[in-house]
């Protein structure tokens, strides 16, 4: 009996999905094939299925990857010394990912999906949740640490934190000479503003 060796396939999955990232991000959900998705891959048509049963299937998998890297990110960021600092960081990479056209193309794509798809709007919102959860988590431990202001709600404060990283992703979709940099510092003076204590 073939064995399976889980790094082999682990990666091989991380690559298909990569490429078809690209793919999507470039043609969008509707107009990709899973032609598309090999010929960006290197794989065959066979290979792409014993991965994943279908084109939504791997179109899935880039948001919930991605959901689990930004889980662990979170987690990470929790157990910091300064939950401050932890919570800064974690927001300019978020909001960072802007710098690649890609990603908001993607955004883009997922947000048309989930308007057609009940099931991929769930996941979605799950993952939304997800990413407030744990920004509410480092907002509350910089709360007890006397590093925010303590009259600012950890949970209501998250959902303000995340629009502000949905704002940069919006912003860059509908202006090709965002200036990254400058409007991360403004977003971070905002962020400071709006959190320490007065």
């Amino acid at each position: 009996m073939r064995t399976v060796d889980p790094a082999k396939h682990a990666a091989k999955r991380t690559a298909i999905v990569d490429a078809a990232a690209g793919c999507f991000a470039e043609k969008g959900f509707e107009r990709t094939t899973t032609a598309d998705i090999c010929r960006a891959a290197g794989i065959s048509s066979g290979s792409l299925f014993h991965y994943f049963p279908s084109k939504r299937a791997v179109f899935t998998a880039i948001f919930t990857d991605d959901a689990r890297r930004t889980g662990d990110r979170l987690a990470e960021a929790a157990e910091a010394a300064d939950p401050w600092t932890a919570l800064l960081d974690v927001v300019a990479e978020l909001a960072g990912e802007v710098a690649h056209p890609a990603v908001v193309r993607l955004v883009l794509e997922a947000a048309a999906q989930a308007a057609r798809d009940d099931e991929f709007a769930e996941l979605i919102q799950r993952n939304d949740a997800a990413l407030r959860d744990g920004l509410a988590v480092l907002v509350e431990r910089a709360v007890d640490a006397g590093l925010i202001d303590p009259g600012i709600a950890p949970r209501a404060a998250a959902g303000w934190v995340a629009g502000l990283i949905d704002a940069m992703i919006s912003r860059a979709a509908i202006d090709p000479d965002l200036e990254l940099a400058a409007e991360q510092a403004i977003l971070r003076t905002i962020l400071v503003r709006f959190l320490r204590p007065v």
